[in-house]
């Protein structure tokens, strides 16, 4: 290849940073694969703005973008204080209150939004607020107060989130918000739908059906984030398995488990998510500090680097685009890190499967046309002919250099594919499996994406004959 082709997807938050059209196509310009709507901000109007921006950017560019549309789910928060935020001292006695009102909260309690909260905590347990920079310990508590003291203190301010260090809290996956914002986001036709707080599958189940009767065939996100979803492997295999995605939201998971345990949890779960045919997104803080400053700390960028290093899908900015000053320069910096992490040879190349027997056909096939790429001397890239994503998604299971263009002139599936680790969606309108359209197909791989004369290119065709018989084919085809 003439030049680089990031195989790392970047999902990008929208927000008042990016509603600027001039910026958020910049930062689709720049690399976007993804954007993500965030449910627990702005109104129905905003999403709805947001996206018509977005599809009419994409026909501008002749690009594809998918749509993420995030839940908020049961998120725990105190209430608010009468002058904004508060300062707690070490050893402070303070008091969770369900009588206390809206801005009513002082130094010594405040309000909490989960009425079950004083049910499901006990003596000695350790609560965490503003995702963990402020502890409290439960004295003793009543029917409507939890009496605790300080033992991290710092400043509190309005509506932070609240977690049970090791979880436990019982509150449901699905709000009633939740269950209007999966209308809006049936309406609004994102190809995502991600469910905050999962506990168990039945809760992914629940989610995937509400999104069915909207009218809505969006694949779901599981965002990883409850210390009970990581309890064990089998219970991250379920969980994983009654998703199209996971998302590991590094925020909410490192206040229940604890920061150590972390490191070896999302190893562990992007892992598994690929072992099990899984889409996996790595997301939270990945470039925190450029939501101020106009570049990353080597930390971040390593931080980065690893998720790409350990095989995710995707890495995600949350605040830094929604909300930062520099948007666009995040969203470069980002590319280019990842681009750097791909050029390890470890990242090129894969025993991944080699041993193992399939019962799936399409896997069967995916592992083959990788094998042949993999082992080919002089193999510039992969062609995915399909009717389906399926193929597309599978062959992006499996380790490779090499970029997977996949063709089809079916726009949703297309757009589902900007997840897809390796895979560059390519729409032809005329879409066939007969030569002159892989003549057409290979021309334009050669005029837009540089494909190098005296190279070869595998190709997967799939689809039906006579709309009865399966036709699966793979060809060497050498660029001339």
């Amino acid at each position: 290849m003439k030049h680089s082709i990031r195989r790392t997807k970047i999902v990008s938050t929208l927000g008042p940073a990016t509603d600027d059209k001039k910026i958020l196509r910049k930062i689709i310009q720049s690399g976007v694969n993804v954007l993500r709507l965030n449910f627990s901000h702005g109104t129905a109007r905003d999403h709805i703005d947001r996206v018509k921006k977005i599809r009419s950017i994409e026909k501008e560019l002749n690009c594809f973008v998918a749509l993420i549309g995030d839940l908020q789910g049961p998120k725990i928060r105190i209430s608010s204080f009468k002058k904004n935020k508060i300062f707690l001292k070490k050893g402070d006695d303070f008091v969770l209150d369900l009588e206390v009102l809206e801005h009513e909260g002082n130094t010594n309690s405040v309000g909490i939004n989960y009425t079950n909260l004083p049910n499901e905590v006990s003596r000695n347990d350790v609560l965490l607020l503003d995702d963990g920079k402020i502890q409290l310990q439960v004295i003793r508590k009543n029917h409507t107060k939890i009496f605790t003291t300080v033992i991290i203190g710092g400043y509190l301010s309005d509506n932070k989130g609240l977690n049970k260090l090791g979880g436990g809290l019982s509150a449901s996956a699905l709000t009633q918000k939740d269950k209007d914002d999966i209308k809006l986001a049936a309406l609004i036709d994102v190809d995502y739908l991600a469910v905050s707080f999962p506990r168990s599958p039945k809760d992914l189940h629940k989610a995937r059906l509400l999104m069915q009767k909207s009218g809505s065939k969006a694949k779901i996100i599981a965002k990883i984030e409850r210390a009970e979803a990581v309890f064990s492997d089998k219970i991250i295999e379920d969980i994983v398995l009654a998703s199209d995605v996971i998302m590991i939201a590094r925020g909410d998971l490192g206040v229940e488990i604890g920061d150590y345990k972390l490191i070896g949890i999302q190893k562990k779960l992007i892992k598994i998510a690929r072992k099990l045919n899984r889409i996996v997104i790595t997301a939270t803080q990945m470039m925190e500090s450029m939501i101020v400053n106009p570049f990353p700390t080597r930390a971040e960028v390593m931080d980065v680097a690893n998720s790409v290093l350990d095989g995710t899908d995707a890495v995600m900015l949350s605040a830094e685009t929604a909300s930062g000053n520099f948007p666009n320069i995040t969203v470069q910096t980002m590319s280019k890190i990842c681009l750097g992490a791909e050029k390890l040879p470890a990242m090129n190349v894969s025993k991944h499967r080699l041993n193992k027997k399939f019962n799936s056909i399409s896997e069967t096939i995916s592992m083959s046309v990788m094998y042949a790429a993999n082992h080919l001397i002089n193999v510039s890239a992969i062609v995915v002919m399909f009717t389906t994503s399926k193929i597309a998604l599978l062959t992006s299971r499996i380790t490779s250099g090499l970029p997977i263009f996949y063709v089809s002139n079916h726009i949703k599936k297309l757009r589902l594919s900007c997840l897809y680790r390796g895979v560059v969606p390519i729409y032809l309108e005329n879409y066939s499996t007969k030569s002159d359209s892989i003549n057409s197909i290979i021309l334009l791989l050669k005029t837009k994406y540089l494909l190098p004369v005296n190279t070869n290119v595998v190709i997967i065709e799939s689809g039906k004959e006579n709309n009865t018989n399966i036709v699966n084919m793979l060809k060497i085809m050498p660029i001339k």
